[in-house]
């Protein structure tokens, strides 16, 4: 039987979602870091409402997510659901045409392509666990081309499951160390990336002006109970940072080619 093209089909929703000018600057804002509603109502130039409105429909199709702020509670911080984002995309091209889906994804690019020199620095509170497995994840991921860095605000020592979880995924931190924020106040960066709120909130000013950008991780050290539901929540950690620094990567690849 011959294939036939779904002529009458709806377009996906999700296309709708995004076709609305304001709501794709605001999923724009967020490919850059999570951000409070204050933060987007600035950058969009935005009243309130309409900002929240528009939070409203893209967290009701999970194109969004929130998180509530680990140091002020009374803030929350929205961030981009990136596998859903993702899945949404890929299907809408396929269901137009499967071509336009490649089978090699853009992830899987070359570390050769990144370029050499760039310097990130991790920051979170303790420098203990995200900002430790972050460091260690994009020295590897990008084969050591980015000069990788962490500290923190009040450090104190590299939490044993944060080696646990980067054991399991053949990367050894042994060797990295709790530092203060302080040894790092006059180097230059390429980015500054918080990724605890407490951080954020409290990220003093480097020279050069580097580009700061927020990821709102929860805390896996605060987690309790068993030793399994413990180490789950640094394995939670770590994946969200990987597939964080996975899309980082991407845009820095991408940013290193020539006009075509």
């Amino acid at each position: 039987m011959r294939a036939t093209f779904q002529e009458t089909a709806e377009p996906p929703v999700f296309l709708g979602l995004l076709a609305n000018k304001q709501r794709w600057r605001m999923v724009c804002a967020l490919a850059k870091g999570d951000r409070r509603v204050s933060e987007l109502v600035t950058l969009l130039e935005e009243p309130q409402n309409l900002v929240s409105y528009h939070l409203r429909q893209l967290r009701g199709q999970e194109v969004v997510r929130e998180r509530r702020s680990s140091a002020d509670q009374r803030d929350v911080y929205y961030s981009l659901n990136l596998a859903r984002l993702r899945g949404d995309l890929l299907a809408t091209a396929e269901s137009l045409h499967p071509g336009l889906v490649s089978v090699e994804t853009e992830s899987a690019g070359s570390a050769a392509d990144l370029e050499p020199g760039l310097r990130i620095l991790f920051l979170c509170t303790h420098n203990s666990a995200r900002s430790q497995m972050a460091e260690g994840l994009l020295r590897r991921l990008s084969d050591g081309r980015i000069e990788s860095f962490s500290a923190g605000t009040e450090p104190s020592k590299v939490h044993p499951l944060a080696i646990a979880a980067m054991d399991a995924e053949d990367i050894d931190i042994r060797g990295q160390r709790s530092k203060s924020l302080d040894e790092y106040l006059g180097q230059p960066f390429d980015y500054v990336i918080t990724v605890c709120d407490r951080a954020s909130e409290s990220c003093p000013v480097f020279p050069g002006a580097p580009e700061r950008i927020h990821w709102s991780i929860a805390d896996p050290a605060a987690v309790e109970g068993s030793d399994e539901k413990q180490l789950r929540a640094f394995q939670d950690a770590l994946i969200d940072l990987r597939t964080r620094i996975g899309y980082l990567l991407i845009l820095l690849r991408r940013s290193n080619r020539p006009p075509s």
